[in-house]
């Protein structure tokens, strides 16, 4: 596995930048500096996130999107637990 997230992910199963082991693992998403939970795609080198529009859906059933430019910074939340917790042993010990 890689130590940085992709430059665009998706959520949606039928985008070609869609990939269900890096979701697995869990990425998190910072957008102007605040952090983003209701993320459905981003690109880092563009710099946008698409997020849902409400409860509305398209005529295919997928959420509707409004996409929002600024900073992207996405991070793996798996490994940011694990170093919190492998630094809260190492303060224990000693």
């Amino acid at each position: 596995m890689t130590a940085t997230p992709p430059d665009r992910l998706s959520l949606n199963p039928r985008s070609p930048h869609f990939d269900a082991d890096l979701l697995r693992r869990g990425v998190g998403i910072r957008f102007k500096g605040a952090e983003k939970t209701n993320v459905e795609e981003y690109c880092v080198s563009e710099g946008w996130i698409r997020v849902a529009a409400g409860r509305s859906l398209d005529r295919h059933g997928q959420p509707m999107t409004i996409k929002l430019s600024g900073p992207v910074e996405p991070y793996f939340q798996n490994e940011a637990d694990a170093a919190e917790a492998g630094a809260d042993s190492d303060d224990t010990q000693g």
